[in-house]
């Protein structure tokens, strides 16, 4: 991994502003990193809390809200300011900005959010979460370096181990059964496996890794631990259980409107600064910057992502213990017969749920498909559609969409049914208007006939 140039540019301080010159002569102290950046013990036992004591940027005018940095590039006062600026002896921590791709006043607002949200010393927002999966491990592993990874992962994660990064990067992955602790150890080859990297609740199958005990392995054997937490935020906080790196497609809940794509990376700030080293910094050669147009929005709407996330689980859960009376097979964590219900409970922020994702196992993609035609052309309960985090339920056939970059062999590995139905589960309506919604669709697809044999 490459050591950073800068200083703690990931977190600046509440630098004095420039007017005039550059004032550089150290009178403009900072705030000390743990004052910025620690939030009061109680408040850890709730990422709500530890948002709502988070740095608040205002606007330039005295506004409620932060003024949007919509420039590229900066200005100096001084020649020699953008020559120290280049050696990296100035940066963001004493408010010196060089170029929106490499630091930006509204991205690294909204990472102080995420890190805040995640419980890491400093976050750095990118245009996707790929972009915040594949510049993370590309820092952290060099060419001829080893992942450890899950075997179920989201598809585009998948294919960038399994194709992308062998044939472009020379890094390969080993893909373990994650529950096989010892399959986990086993598969972790000590001073060359750089990476453990998994999802706290795997997509589409909803497997809950175990992170605290899974962290102990790969440190134990020298790797660092990263986690995509993109299917439970507020639900669960991998960096307090022992990960280092927590990256999230902020696209899905974190967005909540499914018209934003965007990622995040949360970790240490020696390893956010490290990405953006002018020289050998992945986030800043690599260039997925976030725009700080979407930073502002997304920012706007994380406040409210624990009172969305609630809802989301909570309307989960009921789908779920209902469907499973109906002796429907039914995927979720929050069900007491879920393999790793009692794990999830032991690990998870208290009084979030269990997540806003189940999965409705139909055994053939034929009778998922007609499910999903029923639930959305005849009962309007929600939309076929990729993605999730949304105010409407969202459901797809994981085996042909999302998953659709393993070949069989690997579904069948990861658990993938053919006829797994992923539902994000969503909030709009009563919660009575959508069941009868949802009940008014399986009793057409038991009607004898339709689209053909049942």
């Amino acid at each position: 991994m490459a050591e950073t140039r800068s200083h703690s540019f990931a977190y600046p301080g509440s630098a004095k502003k420039r007017q005039g010159s550059d004032d550089i002569d150290g009178d403009d102290m900072i705030v000390s990193k743990k004052s910025l950046l620690s939030v009061p013990g109680a408040a850890w036992d709730d990422p709500a809390a530890a948002l709502a004591s988070a740095r608040h940027e205002f606007g330039e005018h005295g506004g409620v809200n932060m003024s949007i940095e919509a420039s590229a590039t900066f200005t100096v006062m001084e020649p020699e300011t953008m020559r120290r600026m280049f050696a990296g002896e100035l940066g963001p921590d004493r408010d010196f900005f060089i170029y929106s791709r490499h630091f930006n006043p509204t991205v690294l607002s909204l990472g102080r959010q995420m890190a805040a949200l995640e419980g890491t010393e400093a976050a750095y927002c990118t245009a996707s979460g790929m972009s915040a999966i594949s510049s993370v491990l590309m820092q952290i592993c060099s060419s001829g370096g080893h992942v450890v990874a899950s075997r179920t992962l989201y598809g585009g994660t998948h294919a960038l181990l399994t194709h992308f990064l062998p044939r472009a990067c020379n890094i390969t992955t080993s893909f373990v059964d994650i529950r096989d602790h010892a399959a986990v150890r086993d598969a972790i080859v000590a001073g060359k496996t750089k990476v453990l990297y998994f999802e706290s609740m795997s997509n589409p199958t909803l497997t809950v890794a175990d992170v605290p005990e899974l962290s102990r392995i790969a440190h134990d054997k020298g790797a660092m631990v990263v986690v995509d937490n993109t299917f439970a935020p507020m639900v669960l906080s991998p960096a307090r259980l022992g990960a280092d790196v927590v990256v999230h497609s902020i696209s899905k809940f974190i967005s909540g409107g499914a018209d934003i794509i965007a990622g995040a990376i949360c970790g240490p700030a020696k390893l956010v600064n490290s990405m953006m080293d002018l020289h050998q910094g992945a986030l800043m050669l690599l260039g997925p910057t976030m725009n700080p147009k979407v930073a502002f929005e997304l920012s706007e709407r994380i406040p409210h992502l624990g009172l969305r996330m609630k809802e989301h689980c909570a309307r989960a859960l009921a789908f779920a213990t209902r469907l499973k009376k109906m002796g429907i097979r039914v995927i979720y964590p929050g069900l007491e017969d879920h393999p790793q219900h009692d794990l999830l409970k032991s690990m998870a922020n208290k009084d979030y749920g269990f997540g806003g994702i189940m999965c409705v196992d139909m055994e053939t993609e034929d009778r998922a498909n007609r499910l999903m035609h029923l639930l959305q052309n005849y009962a309007q309960f929600g939309f076929m559609a990729v993605s999730l985090g949304y105010y409407e339920t969202l459901m797809s056939c994981s085996g042909s969409s999302t998953s659709s970059e393993m070949n069989e062999e690997e579904q069948a590995l990861a658990g993938i049914s053919p006829g797994l139905v992923r539902m994000s589960v969503g909030y709009i309506g009563t919660l009575e208007q959508k069941w009868g919604q949802l009940e008014k669709a399986l009793s057409r697809l038991q009607e004898p006939g339709l689209f053909g044999k049942n």
